[in-house]
């Protein structure tokens, strides 16, 4: 009985010895993860402050769709064709936070904008978002994005 326990408790020690370091390894991937989504983020804000949709393009989903917060949605050619017309003296964001989710990442944050949006109407407000971002091949892709009004 005591061989039987022994050799019951080696084979424990050994599992845990050897799956500690792909559990350190997984939180060190979702880390990098969402440090290149946060990275994408502040790609994507720079770029829509400059109507750059170019540079945007590839980081979303074909079936990408977006929320607004007057509740209108927008595909991915709606929004890229429209965002050229704004015009932005402050186009920031901030507050970022990602959480992966294996091939799934869910980035929130804050955004404040002053200008003038693609049909003429003047901005100044701030919002707080949220973006889901799916492993699509080898590559992280924002799939959708909603937005609500900060009132506070």
């Amino acid at each position: 009985m005591k061989t039987i326990s022994a050799i019951a408790a080696a084979v424990l020690v050994a599992a845990c010895t050897m799956t500690a370091p792909l559990l350190a390894s997984d939180k060190d991937k979702d880390a990098s993860v969402a440090m290149a989504i946060a990275h994408m983020e502040s790609q994507w804000a720079a770029a829509q402050k400059d109507g750059k949709a170019d540079v945007i393009k590839p980081m979303l989903a074909d079936g990408f769709v977006t929320t607004d917060v007057d509740g209108s949605m927008a595909t991915k050619e709606k929004m890229l064709s429209t965002m050229k017309a704004g015009q932005w003296e402050v186009y920031e964001i901030s507050d970022v936070k990602v959480v992966v989710y294996g091939n799934t990442a869910i980035a929130t944050g804050a955004w404040a904008g002053k200008g003038t949006d693609s049909d003429g109407a003047k901005v100044d407000r701030r919002e707080r978002w949220t973006d889901t971002w799916l492993k699509v091949g080898s590559n992280w892709q924002c799939i959708a994005s909603h937005s609500s009004p900060l009132t506070k």
